[in-house]
């Protein structure tokens, strides 16, 4: 049992790695078997087909990705709108970092139009749209976020905690920052909690103001 557990790993960190630079497309199974050392047929024993091993890839990061989601989302209640989408925000950094060869191959492929791509929209992106929505709706509705436009401010979120992991090499080659040290992680944060503070919420003296009156 361990056995098949490490050859299925070893197939899953070769296609990674291969799709990463190579692209989908570009990719054979045979390539993918010569650099995770292992048979062909192993590949078809586990995952049926590229496609299949593609398709275990996305659903496997994004059935993290929603747990994760959901661990945070619970803390909502006995914190502020505005902790609970900090909360959030370090829980998907945190999880994109630990996961961010996989991150990088499963954000260029959601940029696509395919059967698994829509199954992936339904049922885990619209999940994360539902706490996105429902943390900003209550800051909203308990005046301690501005008045915002949901889906923009969740298009501007999804960028900026998406962008590091989707183009690494921009961060590395251009910025001359290195998103996979654990240090951006910790820095990233600290600048999105910042972009919590001062596009999100209220101002703090009227936030302050507000829960005074509220308590």
């Amino acid at each position: 049992m361990a056995v098949q557990s490490k050859t299925k790993e070893k197939i899953i960190d070769a296609a990674v790695s291969l799709f990463n630079v190579k692209g989908f497309d570009g990719t054979s199974v045979r390539e993918i078997a010569g650099k995770a050392k292992v048979n062909v047929a192993n590949i078809s024993y586990y995952f049926h087909s590229k496609e299949g091993l593609l398709e275990s890839l996305v659903i496997s990061y994004f059935e993290g990705y929603i747990q994760v989601l959901e661990q945070a989302f619970q803390e909502m209640k006995r914190l502020s709108s505005t902790e609970s989408i900090i909360v959030m925000i370090r829980a998907i950094l945190h999880y994109q970092h630990e996961n961010r060869h996989i991150a990088r191959l499963v954000y260029r492929e959601t940029s696509l139009d395919t059967i698994l791509i829509r199954e992936v929209m339904t049922t885990y992106l619209t999940k994360e749209k539902y706490y996105l929505k429902t943390i900003l709706e209550r800051g909203m509705k308990e005046k301690e976020f501005r008045k915002l436009h949901v889906s923009f401010t969740i298009i501007e979120l999804k960028g900026m905690l998406s962008m590091p992991y989707l183009h690494p090499q921009y961060l590395s080659e251009v910025l001359h920052i290195l998103p996979h040290e654990p240090y951006f992680v910790q820095q990233y944060a600290i600048e999105l909690e910042q972009w919590v503070h001062t596009t999100v919420c209220l101002p703090y003296e009227r936030t302050n103001k507000l829960r005074v009156q509220l308590s």
